[in-house]
């Protein structure tokens, strides 16, 4: 009993702790600090040579996946998987290997290796794996605090490619989309792990998607998609506030795999959430009402069938690739319509420096200079590392770009002299 009590006292003095930090947390997660794939970098390179920039350091050790790195001011966070079990590894900035350690059985069906990005708050990092399992870990040693499993804990629903959500932490909360016939969306408590609410839905699976926090004078909201609906949900009390469905697929053709795949997180900007979704509705832009209780659909473009590439927006103008075309394109934000398009195939999105980094799946990176509704490519290389497909999304840290190609992970130096 003496030394279970404790335990008992030392794991509720760390969480007092730990709590201390969570209206005030440092946050580094997927796709920058604000989800939009824009990275407050400056005075980074204009053109790269043919080779491409200096490849600084890589590691072939970071296991089987598709989930970006996350960088803080002095570790890189990644998941992999090796022999079916999931890793969270650290690294330091030289790419020195800290430490790793195991979480549970990861996906290994289609595409297997992990799916998503860490996200780091302070000094606790949050992973998901493929099949559904959420751990809270230590940031400093890998320590795990504690762990969920959406369908033991929340009877959530498995998806055809595996769970795919790159967690979201605001405030004390940290969200995650089961897809359960109770438990569609819930909110946790970050540093303990118990629940806090829960939003019952109508049952649909997870879309894959990675939530988003809109922040209003009177109210956040988290958005986020499951396998048929985009959902506007109060973050502080799961109350349903709107929905949007995604109609491209009758009712009665909908199963598992068919219409159902909605991995690009949602924007909001001056009033207007955008989003695009190949599988779904494709671009859309919707207008958010009555305090943010409402949404109203301005446009809808269903020839950006954007699936998983990201999209950046800057002034007026979206940047986004089509599947169905393969290519990029510039859309104008008030009309939907696309400006202009460059045949660079299907890739994944970012931008820093008021340039566009373009990634594509047969592994050329491309540096491109946006104009407004026009686009150039500057400068381009071929990624010759790694194993398997060209799907990670790239994160740009400190003048130096990070690219995850299956069991590799590649740093290059971007930084102009």
């Amino acid at each position: 009993m003496v030394p279970f009590f404790k335990t008992s006292i030392l794991l509720t003095f760390t969480l007092c702790v730990y709590s201390c930090f969570s209206q005030t947390s440092n946050i580094y997660q997927w796709r920058g600090a604000n989800r939009d794939g824009k990275y407050t970098e400056s005075n980074l390179l204009k053109s790269w040579k043919p080779e491409g920039p200096e490849l600084l350091w890589f590691s072939d050790s970071v296991g089987n996946g598709y989930g970006s790195p996350t960088i803080t001011k002095d570790k890189v966070y990644i998941n992999g998987e090796i022999d079916s079990i999931a890793y969270l590894f650290a690294f330091d900035l030289k790419g020195n290997l800290l430490w790793k350690t195991n979480c549970s059985k990861e996906w290994v069906k289609t595409f297997p290796g992990s799916r998503s990005a860490p996200t780091v708050a302070d000094n606790l990092v949050y992973v998901c794996t493929g099949l559904g399992n959420m751990y809270c870990f230590d940031a400093i040693n890998g320590k795990k605090m504690w762990s969920l499993d959406m369908f033991k804990d929340f009877h959530g629903q498995y998806i055809y490619h595996g769970h795919s959500e790159s967690p979201l932490v605001d405030g004390n909360k940290v969200f995650m989309v089961p897809g359960g016939k109770d438990t569609s969306v819930v909110a946790i408590d970050r540093f303990s792990g118990k629940i806090l609410w829960a939003y019952k839905g109508n049952g649909e699976r997870p879309a894959y998607n990675s939530p988003y926090i809109i922040k209003l004078p009177q109210r956040s909201i988290l958005v986020t998609f499951t396998a048929y609906t985009l959902l506007g949900i109060d973050a502080n009390t799961g109350e349903l506030l709107w929905t949007h469905a995604q109609d491209n697929v009758p009712v009665a053709e909908r199963t598992l795999g068919n219409g159902d795949t909605h991995s690009n997180t949602v924007l909001y900007d001056n009033g207007f959430i955008y989003y695009s979704e190949g599988d779904g509705n494709c671009a859309v832009k919707l207008e958010l009402l009555n305090d943010g209780k409402a949404i109203k659909q301005v446009w809808r473009n269903k020839a950006v069938d954007n699936y998983m590439g990201g999209f950046i927006k800057i002034d007026n103008y979206i940047y986004s690739c089509t599947n169905s075309r393969r290519n990029l394109v510039s859309m104008d934000a008030s009309t939907g319509m696309v400006t202009d398009s460059l045949k660079c195939g299907i890739g994944t999105i970012i931008m820093a420096d008021n340039m566009l980094y373009y990634y594509n799946q047969t592994g050329k990176v491309f540096l491109i200079k946006p104009d407004l509704s026009k686009m150039e490519i500057i400068s381009s290389f071929k990624i010759n590392k790694g194993t398997k497909e060209h799907f990670a999304h790239q994160v740009i840290s400190d003048g130096k770009m990070y690219i995850r190609h299956g069991k590799s992970l590649l740093v290059y130096n971007i930084k102009s002299e």
